[in-house]
């Protein structure tokens, strides 16, 4: 059996990305309920918002969810306490060292997935104790790894390394593109963009057509002295580029960026001021539908696509 169906109970080897202002519970169970495995977004919630998401997950699915956790917020203590309280059994941690939760988490019977971007870091993760790792390409949208290793040289390099269950994330949002990392070592996929334009996503509508009206090379890594970010090129892109072309300091581009610019973006629907995170994958997104419509796409063109490359020759 597929090890990552058995490692979380779910029919279809998907995950959803805990993206920030677009993973909320509405998408979470939504992708539950279709065989996958939604995960609430931590990273925008404060904790008694992220406490009302998992209680309004846990009545909308009686399927497996999870919650993503970027290490980086203040509050950690309260998140960690409030997942444990509320019975969470799956968490992806992100943006952090994973020995620091790791053992707390798994003592509690919660299942610990961590995502890296190198291989380095994946062994690192797997010497922790998690239970999986997802190895997140270039390609993917939002935070992103210092590394700049692409989806489709970072999935076998770390299949290489470790032996625990392995996601592919980064630059996947079609049945084709799942079928390539599974071919290449990964036993799952994570999306992000791809749910990020579907209808139960929590971002803006603004911001979702945004995303499906996106072609080739509408988006770059930046902002790399503070941590590196895939953008929309919009006019506050523009204004992060016009400022390194006048020499920014971390200062400088910490003023520019300020506070709740992602918010502004992507859940306000500010097209021009915000901060507007999402994969390369982008380009090749062209609808808002239902989660459970993607699964069923994505599983569909997954099996259409192995039938073909049982006819090839070399």
């Amino acid at each position: 059996m597929n090890s990552i169906k058995q490692l979380f109970g779910i029919r279809y080897p998907i995950v959803q990305g805990g993206m920030i202002w677009n993973s909320g519970y509405k998408l979470a169970s939504a992708v539950s309920n279709a065989g996958g495995l939604g995960l609430i977004g931590a990273g925008s919630m404060y904790p008694d918002v992220l406490r009302e998401h998992i209680q309004k997950c846990q009545k909308a699915t009686d399927k497996p969810f999870g919650v993503n956790v970027p290490m980086l917020y203040p509050n950690i203590q309260e998140i960690m306490d409030i997942i444990v309280a509320e019975r969470v059994k799956i968490v992806f941690t992100s943006a952090g060292n994973p020995k620091t939760w790791t053992e707390f988490l798994k003592s509690n019977g919660i299942t610990v997935v961590h995502v890296v971007s190198s291989s380095k870091f994946a062994l690192k993760a797997e010497e922790a104790g998690v239970d999986a790792v997802v190895a997140e390409g270039f390609e993917a949208g939002g935070h992103n790894g210092r590394e700049e290793s692409t989806t489709l040289t970072l999935i076998p390099m770390v299949r290489e390394k470790i032996q625990i269950p392995l996601i592919a994330a980064g630059g996947i949002a079609t049945g084709r593109g799942m079928l390539a990392a599974m071919a290449l070592g990964a036993d799952g996929v994570q999306m992000g963009s791809r749910f990020a334009a579907s209808v139960e996503s929590s971002a803006h509508d603004a911001f979702k057509q945004t995303v499906v009206s996106l072609g080739e090379g509408e988006t770059h890594v930046t902002l790399k002295e503070l941590a590196p970010v895939r953008l929309i090129k919009n006019k506050f892109y523009h204004d992060v580029q016009a400022l390194y072309a006048q020499g920014a300091t971390v200062e400088s581009l910490q003023q520019l960026l300020g506070r709740a610019r992602a918010k502004r973006g992507m859940f306000e629907g500010d097209l021009v001021e915000g901060e507007l995170e999402i994969g390369q994958i982008a380009g090749l997104i062209r609808d808002i539908k239902p989660a459970a419509q993607i699964i069923e796409d994505v599983i569909a063109e997954f099996e259409a696509a192995r039938k073909e490359l049982l006819q090839l020759e070399v």
